[in-house]
């Protein structure tokens, strides 16, 4: 039987506090430990390095194979325990880890690639408006929002699913799918209930 998890003094996942106690306790039951098969496989047939953002980004084991691939990535996390995790990871890319707000940082330039893994479902429903402008906001025209978005119709969270006609819905005014494909190395608590995808920014 699984062991009962800790107890939290926040409940808001809106607050840095949320997310630092789980960090610190390591109860990290989203972090999927490593780089997911299907990011390796974008990043292999992607025809350029490309100028990355991963949001939320928690352990950002990601950033390390984005930056080794000669991506001009940047992780960024508003829960310090994250970022210092993120930070100790990612070793000589340490300095691409930021303490930021998403809803308030700001590249040097449009981002090419805007990598989702576990930022959504992180956010209470209502946010969720607010995460699609501001994506459609940072990317270039013609630049990719890609990665693992969690399809599901729970009622508490976080991980908060979505429905899948939900998210066309929600990313209609700015995106086109051009990807769509089953996962075969999810983590137990989005086994099944995840897809990867790719929307390209339209013009």
């Amino acid at each position: 039987m699984a062991a009962d998890p800790p107890s939290f003094a926040s409940r808001d996942p809106l607050s840095p506090q949320f997310w630092d106690e789980r960090f610190a306790t390591s109860f990290t039951p989203w972090d999927r430990g490593g780089v997911p098969q299907a990011l390796r496989d974008f990043v292999a047939a992607s025809p350029r390095p490309l100028t990355a953002l991963i949001p939320g980004c928690g352990s950002a084991y990601e950033l390390v194979h984005l930056c080794q691939a000669g991506w001009e990535a940047t992780a960024i996390d508003f829960a310090p325990q994250a970022v210092a995790r993120a930070t100790a990871l990612a070793g000589q890319w340490g300095e691409r880890v930021r303490e930021a707000d998403f809803f308030a940082w700001q590249p040097d330039r449009p981002l090419d690639f805007i990598y989702e893994c576990a930022f959504l479902c992180a956010l209470p429903p209502g946010m969720r408006p607010r995460v699609a402008a501001r994506w459609a906001e940072l990317l270039a025209p013609g630049g990719r929002l890609g990665g693992f978005f969690f399809f599901d119709q729970t009622v508490k969270g976080p991980p908060f699913g979505i429905e899948r006609g939900e998210l066309e819905v929600l990313l209609a005014p700015y995106f086109d799918l051009v990807e769509n494909a089953e996962v075969g190395d999810s983590i137990p608590i989005f086994a099944g209930k995840e897809r990867w995808m790719l929307w390209q920014r339209r013009p």
